[in-house]
């Protein structure tokens, strides 16, 4: 499926299901901060957001660089250098999951 024919979601980080949560991990085990991407939101404010992408839907996660910084150094599964921890990947499988989530269209 390409991206221009993929559903379109912008969520906060908290709103996540553990699912995607857990796959957002796997695909940024070093941190997110250095994978953060810049757009104009629908009221034209500039905001930042991490890409994340499952078969059918293309996430834009909002989260400034702040944010992303905080919530590696808050979460247990990424070590004091902010990289996932072998063992959280070593444990995980990577499913897809279709929420209910708001469009960006």
């Amino acid at each position: 499926m390409t991206l221009s024919s993929k559903k379109r979601i912008v969520k906060d980080y908290d709103a996540l299901s553990e699912d995607i949560l857990n796959q957002v991990k796997l695909n940024y085990p070093y941190g997110f901060a250095d994978n953060l991407v810049k757009y104009t939101n629908k009221d034209g404010k500039l905001v930042s957001a991490l890409p994340f992408e499952t078969e059918d839907i293309y996430y834009l996660i909002r989260m400034s660089l702040v944010e992303a910084e905080q919530i590696i150094e808050d979460d247990d599964d990424y070590d004091d250098d902010g990289n996932l921890k072998d063992e959280f990947a070593d444990s995980m499988e990577v499913g897809e999951s279709d929420d209910d989530d708001e469009d960006m269209d």
